[in-house]
C-alpha cells in the first residue's frame, strides 16, 4: 500500500474528500518553491501535485507555462525536484507526494535511475500527460513494479470505448480533467462533471479526483462533494507569480483545502 493508498482509507475513515494541490518545483525559484511545499501539509492539503518543469508544457495554461518558465530560467532541474521532495521527507512521511509533468527528462535521465532516484527521495506516484496507455512498457509498467502508482488523466472526451484502456494500469487514483483545453482555461461546474465521475467511478474502484477549472473555496467543495476530491493548480501559481510570501500562499491554500474538506 502506498501512501497514496494510505491517504484516501484515511479519508473515507474521516468521512472527507482529498485536496490535491498543484505547484510548480522551482518557482519562482529553488528556495521559496521548497518552503512553499514544505507548508502545504499544515495548510491541509492531502496529496501534493509537484510539477517538473519542462521547455514544452503542451497540456498547460499560461499560468503553469510562466511557472515552468520561471523555474527553468532560475536553475530548477530534475534533481532540484527531487530535492524539494527529499526536504520535505525530513519533516514529513505522509503526506503523498505525485511528480508531474511530461516524458522527456525522465526519459533524458533514464528510467530505471528515475525510479531508483524518485523512489529513494519518496514521491508516490507519476502523472506524465504525454504517454498514452499504448506506451505503458515505457514508464507505468516499471513505476509499479518499482512501487510507485501510475496516474492517468480522463477527460470529457474518453469514451466508453477508450475508458478500459486509460484505466488498465492506473493505480492510486484516476484524475479527471474537468474541462476541455488547457490548464487554467474555463471554470469547472459540479454538474457537468457529476455524470462523468460516476461513469467513470462505475468502471474502476479507484478513488477520482476531479482537476482544471477549480479556483476557490467554493468551488473546491462543489466539485469535492460529487467526485473523492479536486486538485487546485492554476489559482494556488497564480498566488507564487503574485510575488506572495510561503505564508501567504499556505494561508491561500488553507481556504482551498478548508472549501474541500467540508464536502
Amino acid at each position: 500500500m502506498t501512501r497514496i493508498d494510505s491517504c484516501f482509507e484515511r479519508l473515507r475513515g474521516e468521512g472527507k474528500k482529498a485536496f490535491v494541490a498543484y505547484v510548480m518545483a522551482g518557482d519562482p525559484d529553488y528556495e521559496r518553491s521548497r518552503d512553499i511545499v514544505l507548508k502545504l501539509p499544515e495548510a491541509g492539503v492531502d496529496i501534493i501535485e509537484l510539477g517538473l518543469p519542462f521547455t514544452d508544457p503542451m497540456a498547460d495554461g499560461p499560468t503553469i507555462q510562466r511557472a515552468g518558465q520561471r523555474a527553468l530560467e532560475n536553475g530548477q532541474t530534475l534533481e532540484k525536484t527531487l530535492q524539494i521532495v527529499r526536504e520535505l521527507r525530513k519533516q514529513d512521511d505522509r503526506t503523498p507526494v505525485v511528480m508531474m509533468g511530461y516524458y522527456n527528462p525522465i526519459y533524458s535521465r533514464g528510467v530505471d535511475r528515475f525510479l531508483a532516484e524518485a523512489k529513494e527521495a519518496g514521491i508516490d506516484g507519476l502523472i506524465i500527460v504525454d504517454l498514452p496507455p499504448e506506451e505503458d512498457d515505457e514508464l507505468c509498467l516499471p513505476a509499479q513494479e518499482a512501487g510507485l502508482n501510475f496516474i492517468r488523466l480522463a477527460t470529457p472526451t474518453t469514451d466508453s470505448k477508450r475508458l478500459p484502456a486509460v484505466l488498465k494500469n492506473t493505480s492510486g487514483f484516476v484524475y479527471y480533467v474537468s474541462i476541455t483545453g488547457i490548464t487554467g482555461a474555463a471554470a469547472a461546474e459540479a454538474v457537468d462533471v457529476a455524470p462523468d465521475v460516476a461513469r467513470i467511478k462505475e468502471a474502476t474502484d479507484l478513488p477520482v479526483v476531479v482537476g482544471f477549472g477549480i479556483r476557490s473555496p467554493e468551488a473546491a467543495e462543489s466539485i469535492a462533494a460529487v467526485a473523492d476530491g479536486c486538485v487546485v493548480g492554476s489559482a494556488i501559481v497564480s498566488e507564487i507569480g503574485a510575488g506572495k510570501s510561503a505564508d501567504e500562499v499556505a494561508a491561500f491554500v488553507a481556504t482551498l483545502a478548508e472549501g474541500a474538506h467540508r464536502a
